[in-house]
């Protein structure tokens, strides 16, 4: 089936087998109001997700962060010194007439912007541009582009389009019907499926909107898998795949990503130009497999934890296929084992954002291969990526996260990773004040801001560790002030912790490390500890963050 589209002075027209559905005006379709800055941030966001500035993480940062302040209205508070400390981890009695990283750095940006202007985003309607001499961005619209609309697109043909769409129940309390719906469905017909010519159009529709959104739809056929016993064994110390992508791909961590492999069923699909909230690494989640399908992946006798990626694109406010809770329903088995009896990307974490299951105790089959089955229960499964890494028997290994922008190994060797899993604030460098700590490095970075960490974990029960320096207020710091100049309340999935922090009083001082920890957190229903820091006065900041699994009695705290 080919399917096409073309654009008359007021309609767009689908064209499917020779027949023509209308759809809404262009003009509705081109949303060329600067209203709240709507087109400048879809323009920052399809810059962040770009390769040019994937490979360039200080750049996007402050990209980000002078885009960020303009679009707040403090447009005058982007200045050198700012750029300098908020922006770029500069200390506080950072000197411009010493140290030129903010021109350099603003330098760079601008023949970053240049080169992407001149190649993928040639044909934008929106530019952002940093003028010489200023550090505040300028947006340049294009009104001839914005109400051109999209630009018309080549025939695209589908080979082997995904499982036909179902109809999508609504109810009144969809968390308390999800079961008795999936149980009916196996003792009475299909009445949640759409008749052959709905589902066609509705196959056709979405891969229409796709081309608007720079998503592409490709099949690679599923190899023939042959399972014996004397199948090679993967012998790294972790393996991650990229399902649906067809090239192995490198992380700003170093961490390497390989193409998709040992998988069974199901189509391909890769989207571009569709920024996933909450990751710096929209690559891991542009691609997909799709369908019922399945991944035999062999593996040596051992325990390990698995980590599956999922961003739902296709559904869910502002997707192409709207909709949202309920529209796609599927389950996971781990060698005939269930997993997951359902997920609910969407009800789970909102479109457009990364959701991560975690899952301890994991072990190769007899056969010597891990079963991952995949079975679409309201629309198509899909997955984005796996991670399989050595694990502990019943508990997971500990999670790190250290505020800086590279993973770093403390002077005991424990390994922390790179901040990731926060929404909000900044990270900045601080400098090393904290002589009094074990291991004053680990007080280096820190993020500030109103902050929010969902941590993806097992079911279970965790400690958590958070650590704190005052670092910024002071009666010998530029900014002055001591105790009661910053307080924050912290939560964990919705519950208080501790109301009213005050890291200087309750340290003894600025730059000194504080350290609160708490015992049997529980993780929430969608797998997650979700830490909240909520500025009172000033902002709320933390240096690190340690979560332990206490699910084994009697189990060192620190492992």
């Amino acid at each position: 089936m080919v399917l096409g589209r073309r654009f008359n002075a007021n309609r767009i027209v689908l064209h499917l087998t020779g027949k023509k559905m209308y759809t809404p005006t262009k003009a509705a379709l081109v949303m060329a109001t600067t209203a709240n800055f709507e087109q400048e941030r879809e323009e920052l966001a399809c810059l962040l997700s770009s390769r040019l500035f994937n490979r360039a993480p200080n750049l996007a940062h402050l990209l980000n962060y002078v885009c960020t302040k303009y679009f707040e209205g403090q447009a005058d508070q982007i200045k050198e010194y700012n750029i300098a400390v908020e922006a770029l981890g500069r200390p506080a009695d950072f000197d411009q007439k010493r140290d030129s990283i903010v021109r350099v750095e603003a330098h760079r940006l601008r023949s970053r912007l240049k080169q992407f202007y001149e190649s993928d985003g040639s044909s934008h309607a929106v530019r952002i541009e940093i003028p010489q001499g200023q550090y505040a961005p300028k947006f340049l619209l294009n009104r001839e582009l914005i109400a051109a609309g999209p630009p018309p697109c080549e025939a695209l043909e589908v080979m082997n389009p995904p499982v036909a769409l179902q109809q999508l129940e609504t109810f009144e309390n969809p968390r308390a019907e999800f079961t008795a719906v999936l149980r009916k469905t196996s003792n009475r017909p299909r009445e949640i499926f759409l008749g052959t010519a709905l589902a066609i159009i509705a196959v056709a529709g979405i891969v229409i909107a796709m081309k608007f959104t720079g998503a592409q739809a490709r099949t690679r056929s599923a190899p023939e898998i042959t399972l014996t016993a004397t199948a090679t064994a993967w012998s790294g110390d972790e393996l991650r795949i990229l399902a649906g992508s067809a090239k192995s791909y490198t992380d700003r961590f170093g961490r390497v990503w390989s193409e998709d492999r040992f998988f069974n069923g199901g189509s391909v699909y890769s989207i571009s130009n569709h920024p996933i909230l909450g990751t710096r690494d929209q690559i891991v989640y542009q691609n997909r497999r799709e369908g019922a399908f399945r991944y035999d992946i062999p593996l040596k006798p051992a325990t390990y934890e698995l980590r599956l990626h999922f961003a739902e694109t296709v559904y869910g406010d502002s997707n192409i296929a709207g909709g949202g809770e309920t529209s796609r329903l599927f389950g996971v088995l781990a060698n005939k084992k269930q997993l997951l009896e359902y997920i609910d990307v969407v009800a789970d974490v909102g479109p457009n954002a990364p959701d991560i299951r975690v899952f301890r105790d994991i072990h190769p089959d007899a056969d010597g291969f891990l079963h991952l089955e995949f079975k679409p229960q309201v629309n198509s499964a899909f997955l984005n990526a796996i991670e399989i890494s050595p694990g502990l028997p019943g508990r997971l290994r500990p999670i790190r996260i250290v505020a800086r922008d590279q993973d770093y190994t403390d002077r005991s060797g424990q390994v922390w990773g790179a901040d990731r899993f926060f929404h909000g604030g900044q990270l900045v460098m601080r400098p090393p004040e904290v002589s009094s700590a074990a291991d004053p490095e680990l007080y280096r970075g820190e993020r500030f801001g109103n902050i929010t960490y969902s941590i993806p974990v097992a079911p279970g029960r965790y400690g958590v560790i958070l650590h704190f320096a005052e670092t910024w207020f002071g009666p010998d710091k530029p900014t002055k002030g001591g105790a009661g100049s910053r307080m924050f309340d912290i939560f964990c999935n919705g519950v208080a912790l501790v109301r009213g922090l005050d890291v200087y009083k309750e340290a003894g001082g600025d730059n000194r490390p504080l350290e609160r920890t708490f015992h049997g957190i529980a993780s929430n229903e969608q797998g997650k500890l979700v830490l909240s820091l909520v500025p009172i006065r000033n902002y709320a900041c933390v240096n690190g963050i340690e979560v332990l699994d206490e699910s084994v009695p009697g189990a060192p705290i620190r492992p």
